[in-house]
């Protein structure tokens, strides 16, 4: 019997299948099982997130303000004072000890998070546009998502669901987009649930070496797409939700084509194919032994992954560590940059003046009213919904309208909520490096919109 079918038998025990089986399952119904409740389409983990929240009810502003502060004040302490306690502690040192940039955006998290919570000192902070829309309106619903996708990741990549997944999807992923076939399932969470599920999963699997710096750079701005619930906010807001599916299609289709695109472009063309520590990946163990089905060499990464599982408690202790670290490291994160990016956005006319070359495109495009449409074109970096509370109030042209709230969700990077939560993960992207991403999909996705406008319209 040869080593690879040897190996296959050794793990195809009734113990590693069911250790694959029931965990991946679980997972698979938690993050992407599509269902309709009264009417709204929605997903278990946002389920389960949303009644986490109505339990907590008003408590929750003060809750995620108490993580924020507690986090700011106990990464300044670990900081400054190095206490050997957390030194000491791999969980606490990761959380707490945090270079001088970094301890100066978290607490500066912390202040606007007070500031915008009691509305006190300069109202630019706090209004209902600015500090208090991030801590009103995103913060409380990252906050109860976090906690419990954190906790339930463990059943995407601990179970051999990913492995399996990944071989069978490799043929499809790796020639079209170069990546690992895991990479669609990131793509699928997203979809479904949230951008930012999909990018903690990337970075997890980037910390796992499971991506490339590459790999997890690509995933992470060109994979973790708007989910279908906000895409259908951000219609309904410019009065356009019947056109839905044209809406969705070319979302989609604009998105694929970006994803192809804009990887052989700086700056992503620029990151190395190393894994986080430096090694070269090894392509071989994607490729299917000769004699072996796709399904059955799937099947055998997948049941030795989940031979590796030795005991529950260690996965569990590894989910909570997932959520500890998403609400404490990256809740700061999101209030800082995204309630200073709402600022500029509100108080300056650095977007509008920025938006100005877009203009002649628009009228080469033969879009209506190009210069209404033109100041929309990158205030989508500040958040995604900004664009499309302005053209709601600033523009009537239904096919502008439609381009307008496309093109906000295609960008895909927005400082409010994706841009902060890639910053403050793994994933190997800096804040200038998101801008000329973002600036690229604009200008890719833009066209494809367009030509899909004029069709319906």
């Amino acid at each position: 019997m040869s080593d690879t079918l040897l190996a296959q038998e050794n793990h195809k025990t009734s113990r590693n299948v069911l250790m694959f089986a029931i965990p991946s399952l679980l997972g698979l119904f938690f993050f992407l099982a599509p269902l309709t409740i009264d009417g709204n389409f929605t997903f278990p983990l946002a389920l389960m997130a949303k009644g986490f929240k109505a339990v907590l009810g008003e408590a929750i502003l003060p809750t995620v303000t108490a993580v924020i502060c507690f986090s700011a004040l106990a990464s300044i302490g670990a900081s400054l004072f190095k206490p050997a306690f957390v030194t000491k502690s791999e969980l606490l040192t990761r959380l707490f000890m945090l270079t001088p940039v970094w301890l100066v955006i978290r607490s500066l998290g912390a202040v606007f998070t007070l500031i915008a919570l009691h509305q006190v000192g300069p109202e630019v902070i706090w209004n209902g546009n600015t500090g208090g829309l991030v801590l009103n309106d995103l913060l409380p619903s990252l906050f109860v998502t976090f906690f419990f996708a954190g906790l339930l990741l463990p059943l995407l990549l601990n179970f051999g669901l990913l492995e399996l997944l990944g071989t069978m999807l490799s043929k499809f992923m790796r020639p079209v987009f170069r990546l690992p076939g895991r990479a669609a399932i990131d793509c699928i969470s997203s979809w479904l649930g949230d951008g930012t599920v999909g990018v903690i999963l990337t970075s997890k699997q980037y910390e796992q070496k499971k991506y490339t710096a590459r790999e997890a750079a690509v995933v992470a701005t060109m994979f973790s797409p708007v989910g279908i619930s906000f895409s259908l906010v951000v219609l309904t807001q410019v009065g356009l939700q019947n056109y839905f599916v044209p809406f969705y299609v070319a979302i989609c289709l604009s998105g694929v084509v970006a994803a192809m695109v804009i990887q052989f472009l700086p700056p992503l063309s620029y990151k190395k194919d190393l894994y986080i520590d430096g090694t070269k990946p090894n392509r071989d163990d994607e490729l299917v032994p000769e004699g072996q089905s796709v399904m059955s060499f799937g099947m055998q990464l997948a049941l030795q992954r989940a031979s590796k599982v030795k005991s529950l408690g260690s996965v569990a202790k590894e989910g909570v560590h997932n959520a500890l670290d998403m609400v404490f490291c990256v809740l700061p994160v999101v209030m800082a940059i995204g309630t200073l990016g709402l600022i500029v956005a509100e108080t300056t006319p650095l977007f509008s003046l920025l938006g100005a070359p877009f203009v002649p495109l628009l009228e080469l495009l033969n879009v209506a009213e190009a210069q209404a449409a033109a100041q929309t074109m990158l205030v989508g970096f500040t958040d995604m919904y900004v664009p499309s509370i302005i053209a709601a109030s600033t523009i009537d042209a239904d096919m502008t309208k439609f381009v307008v709230a496309a093109l906000s969700v295609t960008q895909l990077i927005f400082m409010s909520e994706t841009g902060s939560v890639i910053l403050s993960s793994k994933v190997p992207v800096n804040f200038l490096e998101l801008v000329a991403i973002f600036l690229l999909r604009t200008l890719v996705t833009l066209p494809i919109i367009v030509l899909f406008a004029h069709w319906i319209f």
